[in-house]
């Protein structure tokens, strides 16, 4: 929690900015700077004088290029003719969108570019382990994210050899902090990734439903506000017939497990202590596996859920199935088209809930680029990962309503929203920055937690589907996460 805390502190520098970084793109000379640097010093204490003056001369044109005005370049400048890239990438809504963009960049440089590879976010997981692990990486762009890159820090090629200081300036120094892992950096951001409360302004705005649940309930309808009131919530609006479900998450893999963890940081808990010990059958962490299990057994979620990942509950909530829940603002695009999605320009976004323990839900990160280790061409795929994470681009998916990573994009979509005539534009960005000043908080920075959550969240649906007990699924998820940890040396002194 408390290096959560730092990270969306810092973060709120990005998400206030009020006025553009620079975000070129360095020449071939800058990005190749360290492996230039030692032949270099070889060449002036070998020489003579006038082997060194040359060598000196030669240098210069570098240095002016050095000075080129920040923006000028970003991606597009260097001729890749005859080179094929490979990208193994994230797939569907609302992520695909950029990917149209990468012709600009093939026409600009010669290059070509093949997505070898597309999946949702545990798809192209399992895809990127399984090609690690066996030494058949035959791509050179690689999806990244910083609640996953713990794992892949042996088969990434560290960024700042390939990226500039003042290239890198234009990001948010708390997920380049972040994504710093033993001096070396892991990825490049896309974008970030927090959930915002979605709800039906149809229904909560519907004066025979606010009379009847104050009635019930003794406090006004209004966007929930505690993890309490989502499940009273729930249970009216279902009850009363108005819409099929309350609320909803996604129901399996890291998904589960990290709503999961969400609701029991909100209550006070966490997954493990400061040693990395298993702490979640906690007091805490039997409050939220059991207003979980009680939403299940009441009809309040989807029959389905254990099915479900991202996809699937934001088509649920589009087709007007369910009054409220956590969702990440990279769908609101989808969302307020109304050729996709009934509830478009009828829903509305608030902060995440307080829990328990007085703490917002908040689980987030960061999508990104890496560049693999064993790509035969890494010149050219830093070349393209400058270009999809460019003030252009990043400025696009931002239209989409993903947010930013980079201070000059937050600026022109926030004048973009003062211009906008639909409220939510405005708002949508007021929630987000608030959330990310305050509430912003990663998983646990190690190597397994992917390993962690697959071995947890069949116990966690277990525990939803009424199978087994809160106390009993808890006691055996925790000792059988002690064990796994154990088994893979984190506890070795």
């Amino acid at each position: 929690m408390k290096k959560g805390k730092l990270f969306l502190i810092i973060f709120l520098l990005l998400a206030l900015a009020l006025a553009a970084c620079g975000g070129g793109t360095a020449d071939e000379d800058t990005a190749t700077q360290e492996e230039q640097a030692a032949p270099a010093e070889s060449e002036e204490t070998t020489s003579d004088e006038g082997e060194t003056a040359e060598v000196e001369e030669e240098a210069a044109p570098a240095e002016e290029e050095m000075e080129e005005p920040m923006g000028v370049s970003d991606g597009l400048d260097k001729d890749l003719s005859g080179i094929t890239l490979k990208a193994a990438l994230i797939g569907g809504q609302p992520y695909e969108a950029m990917y149209d963009s990468i012709s600009e960049f093939e026409e600009a440089t010669g290059a070509t570019v093949e997505i070898i590879f597309l999946g949702d976010g545990f798809e192209i997981d399992r895809y990127l382990k399984t090609n690690y692990a066996a030494d058949t990486v035959d791509f050179d762009v690689a999806w990244n994210h910083t609640s996953f890159m713990a794992q892949f820090t042996d088969f990434v090629e560290p960024l700042q050899n390939w990226f500039s200081d003042e290239e890198l300036a234009a990001f948010s120094p708390a997920i380049i902090d972040a994504a710093t892992i033993d001096g070396n950096l892991q990825l490049i951001p896309r974008h970030a990734d927090i959930s915002g409360m979605h709800y039906r302004t149809d229904l909560f705005e519907d004066p025979d439903l606010q009379a009847g649940f104050e009635a019930a309930y003794g406090y006004p309808l209004a966007p929930p506000e505690t993890l309490d009131q989502m499940y009273d919530m729930s249970e009216f609006l279902v009850g009363e017939g108005v819409v099929q479900y309350g609320t909803q998450f996604a129901g399996k893999e890291e998904a589960l497990a990290g709503r999961y963890y969400e609701v029991l940081v909100a209550n006070g808990g966490n997954y493990f202590d400061e040693n990395l010990t298993p702490i979640f059958d906690s007091e805490a962490g039997m409050m939220s596996a059991q207003w979980m299990q009680d939403l299940y057994a009441n009809g309040l979620i989807p029959a389905d859920t254990p099915n479900l990942l991202w996809p699937e509950v934001a088509q649920n909530f589009c087709d007007g199935n369910v009054a409220f829940y956590l969702e990440w603002y990279g769908w609101y695009s989808y969302f307020q088209d109304p050729e996709s999605c009934e509830v478009a320009g009828k829903f509305d976004i608030v902060r995440g809930p307080v829990g328990a323990g007085d703490d917002h839900t908040g689980w987030a990160g960061a999508h990104a680029f890496s560049i693999a280790k064993a790509s035969e061409n890494k010149e050219a795929a830093a070349e393209l990962v400058k270009f999809l994470t460019s003030e252009e681009i990043s400025y696009d998916e931002g239209k989409l309503g993903l947010l930013p990573v980079r201070d000059d994009v937050w600026v022109r979509i926030i004048a973009d929203a003062a211009e906008s005539d639909v409220e939510l534009d405005k708002v949508r960005l007021e929630v987000a920055q608030t959330q990310i000043a305050e509430d912003f908080f990663t998983p646990p920075l190690f190597a397994d937690w992917i390993s962690f959550t697959n071995s947890w969240y069949p116990t966690l649906q277990s525990i939803i589907l009424g199978d087994t007990t809160v106390e009993d699924g808890l006691a055996t998820a925790v000792e059988d996460t002690q064990t796994m940890l154990s088994d893979f040396g984190y506890y070795d002194e």
